[in-house]
């Protein structure tokens, strides 16, 4: 099997592709492995389709970066059948890989080679894929702030987080959107505070908003917070960011989960939604889970976060998963 590291050499605050190259030349790895380093957002996606179109034999990529440059990896590999996937995550964020125990499960490049593929699932939007979660309202109000002052001086750089916190306390308390899933409309009132539709556990690095979810059940988690007071907002933040939401009944009457595969969110102009971290603005979309969508390749040393039981889904396709 062909091996191709494609990495992102603006994340992390180091030069990942010399880190790279140098942790696999003095392991002296015996198998086919190539480095590219990506050019421009959206170069992944492109080197990657084009790749798998020359070549038919069977290859795995690993997204060496952040979520973006895993987004990237995931939407160069689906359709592909003879190619899977796994990442190197050195990025600033890394919000997926939490689901099976953090970054550092990912380091061992020996291990991370050898590691055994599993079926997992996507979400869909249109012709575009994400594999860790659509979120929208008070989170993606945040986002869009940070990316606005990021570069200005006192409330950005460190401080564009907190800018973007302070920002949307003030004008994304009451997000005017209705969320629709597989038929069910969960806030008749047309209101949120903020709603995650997750394939994974964590958003906004410390959040974890679905705490029971599975990457390869088939369904998408689905969890829609209510308006709610300044005061009730700080009182609950701790438990929403630990995950305890779901088993706290100080959250009952202000949060709606679901488990689905269809969610349809219809919003006024000028809406904006979190995909994957890439913010888009579209107020009527639906939100799909695409099943068994990619080879994602996990190593063995893999810890599951508590919560409902992850059984490994592994490709009946022994012959393409094992091919030398």
């Amino acid at each position: 099997m062909k091996h191709i590291f494609i990495i992102n050499p603006a994340a992390g605050k180091d030069n990942s592709f010399q880190n790279i190259k140098k942790i696999l030349e003095l392991k002296k790895v015996e198998v086919d492995y190539e480095l590219y380093e990506t050019q421009a957002p959206g170069d992944a996606t492109a080197y990657i389709r084009a790749y798998c179109e020359a070549h038919p034999e069977p290859v795995r990529f690993y997204a060496c970066g952040g979520d973006g440059t895993l987004n990237e990896v995931v939407n160069g590999v689906v359709g592909f059948p003879h190619a899977s996937m796994s990442c190197y995550p050195c990025g600033s964020g890394n919000d997926f890989v939490k689901y099976y125990g953090g970054k550092k499960v990912f380091w061992n490049i020996e291990e991370l080679l050898d590691a055994p593929e599993e079926y997992i699932d996507l979400m869909r939007v249109g012709n575009k894929y994400a594999i860790n979660a659509t979120h929208f309202g008070f989170d993606s109000s945040v986002a869009e702030t940070m990316m606005k002052v990021r570069r200005k001086k006192i409330i950005g750089g460190n401080n564009a987080y907190t800018t973007g916190i302070v920002v949307a306390l003030f004008k994304a308390m009451k997000n005017p959107c209705k969320v629709t899933v597989d038929g069910e409309l969960l806030n008749p009132a047309g209101k949120i505070l903020l709603c995650t539709i997750a394939n994974g556990q964590y958003v906004g690095g410390s959040f974890r908003c679905a705490p029971r979810s599975l990457d390869n059940d088939g369904q998408l988690e689905i969890c829609l917070v209510k308006p709610l007071s300044h005061l009730t907002f700080i009182n609950l933040i701790k438990g929403y960011t630990e995950g305890t939401h779901l088993d706290n009944p100080k959250f009952d009457k202000y949060l709606e989960y679901r488990r689905g595969k269809k969610i349809k969110i219809d919003a006024p102009e000028g809406f904006v939604y979190s995909f994957d971290g890439e913010l888009i603005r579209q107020n009527h979309f639906t939100v799909e889970v695409v099943p068994n969508a990619i080879r994602f390749a996990v190593p063995k040393s893999a810890v599951y976060l508590p919560g409902e039981k992850h059984v490994p889904n592994y490709a009946e396709e022994k012959e393409i998963i094992n091919a030398p």
